[in-house]
């Protein structure tokens, strides 16, 4: 009803009506409440605020704080999050503690700031003048901001407090109200309607559910030769790349539509996206302008993985990869481990993409920083894998194809600290958000992301809390150090992205099955 009928855009849909991203939080006679699980007559007599009914300087306050601190990126989960904080302040009588806020932050899911920044940002909201009286602070400059941010999305981001307020042009939120609206219909088409409720009720859709199905591991590591072991071996599944922002595109017949990139890049994932062509076609077919929307189960069985792989290589860093056939596999692998041999196997099974953040070069990259780290230290593998403490604190260090250098360790007390060189930082409030986020990511995939497919390749956990997205209370700190230079900019956070990966195998004790925390999916 927000949305569609009353044209309010700043509550977003990221998962309708699973109930489980956060991204349509508003409030309810001042409580947060996520509307897309929130039937319109219960509100019925109610007073019902988004972020832009907010009091104007509680709202700006708010802004301000997200875009000091790096707390959004492409900004289509903050609204909702502001939210949810907003009338945690309200309630508590004043600015709430670290805790509270990760307490509060379990309604919502955030893939882009690994959620330090957010908490970050509810302490300078409660103190803007921390942040030097503005979003920018002293001598910031927020169009160098946008152009780190772009390279890090890969795609032109805007930054500020308009980005965190949910403004920064998503595709479905500048669509025409008149516009048709069509969504998958389970045969290969598009069911067509005047709105989302009779589109998705011609498609049949029924809400997706999280499966009781284990994970699998659908490759093998190869055996070594004759006379050579492997000194490390790994095994992945498939993972979502779980971007908030489902596929979206808009089209006026004979126009062109609108980009589903927008404001976010979705870490690759949305470059082969069907929904711009199918907006242009439908627009023409039907002479009006259509809305082409894909729910979170449509994303997630459409949507590209990451491919499994299954490597093992020796300590002089050769060895073989297997991996799910993906195009341009091998090259990526081999720009940055010319001693992998990759074996391609036709698995039956979700699409995959070289596309999707770092596929391929970042699992060749863990593999041999975790091999250099460890000749360092003077530690066998088969001794760091029966005692992982001499590992406690190591550095890994991994060099991207891009030309940016990270390094990575893990301390006792599961602090993340980092170091990353990527030519000019231009700003550095977004590089650390990018980097915090990229350590995030990371994290989650060595430790719990996945998602269950069966024997005949269907994804079965089409839920968004299915995928082991670590929450925020389940967050360590990061300390981001950042290296000046006066080079060109290149992205930085997928490298680190690789690094933390390597030195969180390592504080795992080397275990050869990601994720290696199953049960905290």
């Amino acid at each position: 009803m927000l949305r569609d009928r009353l044209g309010l855009r700043s509550p977003k849909d990221g998962c309708s009506p699973q109930g489980q991203c956060g991204c349509c939080t508003v409030w309810v006679d001042g409580a947060a409440r996520v509307s897309c699980v929130t039937p319109a007559r219960r509100a019925a007599g109610r007073t019902v605020t988004t972020v832009d009914g907010l009091a104007p300087d509680q709202r700006r306050r708010w802004a301000d704080a997200f875009a000091a601190a790096g707390a959004s990126q492409c900004g289509f989960c903050t609204p909702g999050i502001i939210m949810r904080l907003a009338a945690l302040e309200a309630r508590a009588g004043g600015p709430p503690a670290p805790e509270a806020v990760e307490a509060a932050l379990v309604a919502h899911l955030c893939r882009c700031t690994g959620w330090r920044t957010i908490v970050e940002a509810a302490g300078l909201a409660a103190a803007p003048t921390a942040a030097g009286g503005s979003p920018a602070g002293p001598g910031r400059d927020l169009g160098a901001a946008a152009t780190r941010a772009g390279i890090e999305g890969g795609t032109p981001q805007s930054v500020g407090p308009d980005t965190a307020l949910g403004r920064g042009g998503f595709a479905d939120d500048s669509a025409p109200e008149d516009a048709l609206v069509a969504v998958p219909d389970g045969a290969g088409g598009w069911a067509v309607g005047e709105t989302l409720t009779e589109a998705r009720q011609r498609a049949g859709k029924v809400q997706g559910r999280r499966s009781p199905a284990e994970l699998t591991w659908p490759l093998d590591v190869p055996e070594p030769g004759p006379g050579t072991e492997w000194a490390l071996r790994l095994r992945t599944t498939w993972v979502e790349p779980a971007y908030l922002e489902t596929d979206a595109s808009w089209c006026r017949p004979g126009g062109e539509p609108a980009s589903p990139l927008a404001n976010g890049g979705a870490f690759g994932a949305k470059r082969s996206t069907p929904v711009s062509a199918a907006a242009r076609r439908l627009a023409d077919q039907h002479g009006r302008a259509v809305r082409v929307l894909l729910s979170r189960e449509d994303a997630v069985r459409w949507g590209p993985k990451r491919p499994p792989v299954a490597a093992g290589v020796g300590s002089d860093g050769s060895g073989v990869m297997r991996v799910v056939r993906t195009d341009g596999i091998a090259a990526v692998v081999d720009g940055v481990a010319a001693g992998l041999v990759v074996e391609e196997l036709d698995v039956p099974g979700p699409p995959t993409s070289v596309d999707v953040r770092a596929a391929g070069w970042a699992e060749a990259a863990v593999l041999g920083a975790v091999l250099e780290a460890l000749a360092g230290a003077g530690v066998s593998p088969a001794r760091a894998q029966a005692d992982p403490a001499p590992l406690t604190g190591l550095w890994a260090l991994v060099r991207s194809p891009a030309g940016a250098e990270a390094r990575a360790s893990i301390g006792a007390d599961g602090t993340v600290r980092v170091a990353v060189s990527c030519g000019s930082p231009l700003d550095e409030v977004v590089l650390r958000s990018y980097c915090i986020g990229a350590a995030h990511m990371a994290l989650g995939w060595v430790r719990s992301e996945g998602i269950a497919v069966d024997a005949s390749g269907e994804a079965h956990d089409l839920t968004i809390r299915s995928f082991g997205i670590l929450r925020a209370r389940d967050m360590p700190a990061v300390e981001v150090e950042v290296a000046a230079g006066d080079g060109p900019p290149v992205n930085g956070s997928d490298a680190v992205f690789a690094a933390v990966a390597a030195a969180a195998w390592m504080a795992e004790g080397l275990p050869e099955r990601w994720p290696t925390r199953r049960s905290e999916r």
